[in-house]
């Protein structure tokens, strides 16, 4: 392997994968929704990059190849693992966030059965949209863990009552909920609509991949048996 800047970039992504779980052991909420919005985006961003980069550069490499998907796979899957577990297993969250894990591991099978001819499953443009919504939804989504960390933080101590008369303009907002409520609701709606969009392109490149496999999960028909003829 050539420890190239766009292999390199892929190598980090992959580790950045399970530090955005790491960041809920070490750090306190919202700094941790915060620390693992961030690392996610810049890791998400080097998906773009060292892609980018290894065609301008002419430096693409059967390792890179390889492990790109993988990472982006672990990417997705430990961060919906982390949001799924935080959101107290919302259903709003956790079907599709079933699906998409359900559609890699099918996908990943698929490939390994497959085998040489795992190359006829080559990443689609549809498959690109795919990891894209995947990974703004979950950025989004991180983000509504932060505003609601913070509005609730801020509203300690205070009734329904208190808390309703202030979003609603009767009391003066000299603590800023209104604006944290609002992007606590906003990031929230936004990251589900993604999620549930991003689990739809998950099905159909599912589906697709299925399809080019399919005439190769099929058995040979048996060769009927010699029959002696009489004499």
């Amino acid at each position: 392997m050539t420890w190239t800047l766009p292999n390199i970039l892929t190598v980090l992504r992959l580790l950045a994968a399970p530090g955005v779980a790491v960041m809920f052991l070490f750090f306190i909420r919202p700094w941790a929704d915060w620390f693992a919005l961030v690392l996610f985006v810049t890791a998400a961003v080097t998906d773009f990059l060292d892609g980018y980069l290894a065609r301008a550069w002419k430096q693409e490499s059967k390792f890179g190849a390889m492990l790109d998907p993988i990472a982006d796979k672990a990417m997705v899957i430990i961060a919906l693992l982390v949001i799924t577990g935080f959101s107290g297993m919302n259903p709003w969250i956790l079907l599709p966030a079933t699906l998409i894990l359900f559609r890699e591991v099918f996908v990943s099978g698929l490939r390994e059965f497959l085998g040489s001819k795992a190359g006829l499953l080559k990443v689609t443009k549809l498959a690109k949209w795919k990891t894209t919504a995947q990974m703004v939804a979950i950025a989004v989504l991180f983000s509504t863990g932060a505003f609601e960390h913070y509005f609730v933080m801020e509203s300690f101590g205070m009734d329904e009552a208190m808390v309703a008369s202030i979003l609603s303009g009767g009391t003066p907002d000299e603590l800023g909920l209104v604006w944290k409520y609002w992007g606590m609701i906003v990031s929230w709606w936004t990251g589900i609509v993604l999620l549930w969009l991003a689990a739809v392109l998950t099905l159909m490149t599912g589906w697709d991949y299925f399809s080019k496999a399919l005439p190769f999960l099929r058995d040979a028909p048996e060769p009927e048996a010699d029959r002696s003829r009489a004499p």
